[in-house]
């Protein structure tokens, strides 16, 4: 068991070996990441129209 001390010691040496991006990396993923959700809930909201539009038209038939 390691005593508290030398556990923040080993935390402080191994948070600085990490390699934190830059502000234009965060901003550029960021940006990124909204596009992708926006682009994806439109390829979702258009299957769901289309499903919704084909139950209509088969249960439409049928009613």
């Amino acid at each position: 068991m390691t005593n508290p001390l030398q556990f923040i010691q080993q935390v402080r040496a191994e948070v600085s070996k990490v390699t934190w991006p830059t502000r234009r990396e965060v901003l550029l993923t960021t940006g990124m990441v909204f596009v992708l959700a926006a682009l994806t809930a439109l390829f979702f909201s258009l299957i769901d129209l289309g499903i919704r539009s084909g139950l209509a038209v088969v249960l439409g038939l049928f009613g």
